[in-house]
């Protein structure tokens, strides 16, 4: 295994892709081959018919601390080096398909902290410290993070967050909308990992890949369109194969057998 196939590992675990970011020496602090291989391994999973959710985290004690000291140390050219072309941006996670959880194992900063974002639902340790960091190294609201945080926690908490550089704790994080679940550092694998098996066991990979487009798309429509797009995509579930199949499954009390999700959603 080389040592970038090392440094972000992936398993298998029923239906759910564990991701793991592995520098646990190092809180797992990111190099730009392990963006490189992150986006590889996220995009993978998507394509599998056999995975229907993505479960991302951290090795160790922490989930990710930032860029690598080493290159944030080296100056502008090695930073600007460092960061992965526009489709590998940490934001990848949300314009696939598949569902992605992430689990907030321990200390998130910078770049960390996108990767966080990078996901459709966020668990988290309540002993987890989080901070952007950026303004307190003098950089900017990278990776998007200026577009995605204000749609989390409003503008007020964005600016916040963003400004102070501050840290918060896992718990602070769920009140202010941050993350969606907490639970102690012990549980939390175990917490994210069943909820995760919950969504590819029982949930249509039609429907969670339509809702995630729906809700890309309809951040930057208005609600007529949004209307619009949403009554379309209604009737086209009303007479899809996966409400054939729910129905049928309910009527015999077993799990659903959805198919996979289709390579691209349309009317998104």
């Amino acid at each position: 295994m080389s040592e970038s196939e090392q440094s972000i590992l992936v398993e298998h675990v029923g239906r759910v892709a564990v991701v793991r970011f592995n520098r646990p020496d190092q809180l797992n602090a990111f190099t730009a081959e392990m963006s490189t291989r992150y986006a590889e391994v996220m995009r993978a999973a998507d394509r599998d018919p056999e995975v229907r959710a993505i479960l991302v985290t951290g090795s160790g004690r922490g989930f990710c601390a930032g860029a690598d000291l080493e290159v944030v140390a080296a100056g502008g050219a090695a930073l600007s080096a460092f960061v992965p072309p526009v489709e590998d941006l940490p934001m990848l996670g949300l314009n696939l398909n598949t569902p992605v959880v992430v689990a907030v194992n321990g200390p998130v900063a910078g770049i960390g902290f996108a990767y966080m974002l990078g996901g459709d639902i966020r668990f988290c340790a309540e002993e987890a410290r989080i901070s952007t960091s950026f303004a307190r190294l003098g950089i900017v609201a990278e990776y998007g993070l200026s577009w995605i945080l204000p749609r989390l926690v409003g503008v007020g908490r964005a600016m916040d967050l963003l400004l102070s550089g501050r840290v918060v704790t896992g718990a602070e994080a769920l009140q202010i909308g941050l993350v969606e679940h907490v639970r102690p550092a012990a549980e939390l694998f175990d917490a994210a990992l069943a909820y995760a098996s919950d969504l590819a066991e029982s949930c249509s990979p039609y429907s969670m890949a339509t809702m995630k487009a729906q809700v890309l798309a309809d951040s930057s429509a208005d609600l007529p369109a949004a209307l619009f797009r949403a009554r379309w995509l209604m009737e086209r579930s009303f007479y899809g194969a996966d409400l054939a199949e729910a129905m049928q499954a309910r009527s015999e009390k077993r799990a659903p057998r959805f198919a996979p999700a289709p390579a691209r959603v349309e009317g998104c």
